[in-house]
Order: structure tokens, then sequence, then C-alpha cells
């Protein structure tokens, strides 16, 4: 393998207020819950603790607020190891996210973005040296959209490969996709890129559709898409891998709440050590399987000794490469 290199993160820092439920509850309706917590989260942020639990060399470059949860928010970054010169405070509240969890692990978020959308494109230029310094880059939708258009376009200039993690869903312009490396949709947000194109979509992808879907996604200027099929593993399609399907590791989830992140993570990890496209996803897929047996985003985040762990008691997920 080869020698780790930086990993940079640029998105969401958020506080998490997580009420356990049990059953998701209807317009207008009150409902009893079976329990309450609160964790550090964040899309961003959670993808950077991803990949510094592995292992990495993670920066993450982000914004909290000066209320009373950003100390502890900018610590829990630093006891998972994230390098945090590049996240300042300023005068709004931290961002945070409203989570119900169902007794099945289903999850259903409300994000509420404060800080994080005071992270603007003139920001970025002022941390270009972190930039500079990365082997690939994260980035999610949590933070303003001119400000990851900005972003793909210096990664484009830097030759940085870009990750980014289209949620939560919105419109996506072609002169933000084509700067992407690899675009890494679950399927809600497959659906929603899909309905933006004009297409008709399903709220199930099916494998059986993911190499048309996949045709469509990358006809936009994507390099590579990997579609994040839930319980059914993810397919990967584009320039840099065979078109191929991977099926996940099966556990018993618990909470499902930052599965993506733990996958996106852990694929960022993998590729800087060296695992080519398709093994960094089966990677990713069990870092992702791990998540979701306990509770919590950033809490829920496995280390390489757990990873290897599950990998080597449990069957690798299947892969099949697609031919058209």
């Amino acid at each position: 393998m080869k020698d780790m290199k930086k990993i940079v993160v640029v998105g969401s820092i958020n506080l998490d207020l997580v009420a356990y439920v049990p059953r998701m509850p209807g317009e207008g309706e009150t409902i009893v819950g079976n329990d309450f917590a609160t964790y550090p989260g964040g899309k961003g942020a959670n993808q950077a603790v991803a990949a510094a639990r592995l292992g990495g060399d993670v920066a993450m470059i982000g914004r909290l607020g000066q209320d009373h949860f950003a100390k502890q928010l900018l610590r829990d970054l630093e006891d998972a190891g994230v390098n945090t010169e590049c996240v300042l405070n300023v005068p709004r509240p931290s961002g945070s996210a409203v989570i119900l969890v169902t007794a099945q692990g289903g999850n259903s978020i409300v994000v509420i973005p404060g800080a994080n959308h005071e992270l603007r494109p003139a920001d970025l230029d002022l941390h270009i040296d972190a930039l500079r310094d990365a082997s690939i880059i994260l980035a999610q939708l949590e933070i303003p959209i001119d400000t990851v258009h900005h972003l793909g376009e210096l990664a484009a200039t830097l030759g940085v490969p870009f990750i980014l993690d289209p949620a939560p869903a919105q419109p996506l312009s072609p002169n933000i996709l084509r700067n992407v490396t690899w675009l890494t949709p679950n399927e809600s947000e497959t659906a929603s890129i899909l309905e933006h194109l004009g297409y008709p979509a399903n709220d199930l992808l099916t494998e059986s559709a993911a190499p048309a879907v996949a045709e469509r996604i990358l006809a936009t200027g994507v390099r590579n898409v990997i579609l994040k099929l839930g319980s059914r593993g993810v397919y990967l399609s584009g320039k840099d891998v065979p078109s191929t399907y991977v099926a996940p590791y099966r556990v018993e989830a618990v909470d499902t709440t930052a599965a993506g992140d733990a996958f996106n993570g852990g694929f960022a990890y993998a590729l800087t050590i060296g695992l080519p496209p398709v093994d960094a996803a089966r990677f990713a897929c069990a870092v992702a399987a791990i998540s979701v047996t306990r509770a919590g985003a950033q809490p829920s985040m496995p280390t390489i000794a757990e990873v290897e762990s599950l990998t080597s008691t449990i069957a690798d997920p299947l892969s099949q490469q697609v031919t058209s």
C-alpha cells in the first residue's frame, strides 16, 4: 500500500438532538418517545471523524458558533484526531439537527445550519494551503451551495480528487458536477438528481435499474458515481472504476443516522492508503455496517481494528462487475 495521505473535509459541524421513538409521528400528531440523547454530528464532522478514527490524517474546514455547544463540538473533533486549525468561530448559533430514530433503526432529520452557512467561498481562499496539501477533498451540502461550487473549482485547479455527498438533496448545476470526482448519492438524493435532470424517479432504486441511473448521472459530467442502496449495498460506475455492484455486510441495525457519512469517510481513507475504488467501496461498506449497530453519529464511527475484526469474521460482501 502507498503511504497514507491527507484528507481535507469541508463541511458542517452540528449538535445532534436525538429522540428515540416507537415510530414516526404523522402530521399534527404527538407521540411519547422512548429516550433522548445529544451527540456531536454534522455531515462534514461525521465524515472527518470517520476517516480520522480509522487512522487517517484528516483536517476539517468549517465554522462553529459562539455558544456553549461550540467548545464541546470542537473538542469532540480533536479527541477523534481531526486537525481543527481551519475551524473558526462566527457570531451565529452553532449548527444543529433534530433527529427522530425509530425502534427499527430508521431516521428522520431536520438540519438547522446556523454557523455552517457562514462558511463562504472567500473563506476557502483563506485555507488554500490546507486544500493544496490534500490528497482528497470531501464535501456535503450542509454549507452554502456557492461555497461547494467554489470548492469544486479549487479542487480542479489544484488537481485534488473531490468527493461530494449531495446531502441534503438539492439541485446541482453542471458547473458543480463537472468538477466532482466521486458523487455519492443515497436513494432519495438519487431520485432528486433524476427529477432535476427531467427523468422519472422512484424512491426505491433497484439493483437492476442502477446501471441506467448511473449513466444518466455520469452524462452530467461527473467523473464517477457511487449509488448508495442502503441495506442493499452500493453500485459504482465511471471513468476510474468498472461498473460494479458491491453487496453489504449483514448486521442488525440500531441507528442508521450516519451510515452514509461512515461510508464516505471510510471510502476516502481507503483511497488514501492505496486501495483501488472497488476494494475501497468494500472497505467502506464494512465501516458503514459497524456504524449502524450503535447509536449516535460520531460515536458510532469504528476504529480500524473494529473494521478488520468484522471483515475477518464475516465473509466479504460479493462484488459483481456489470457489463453493458
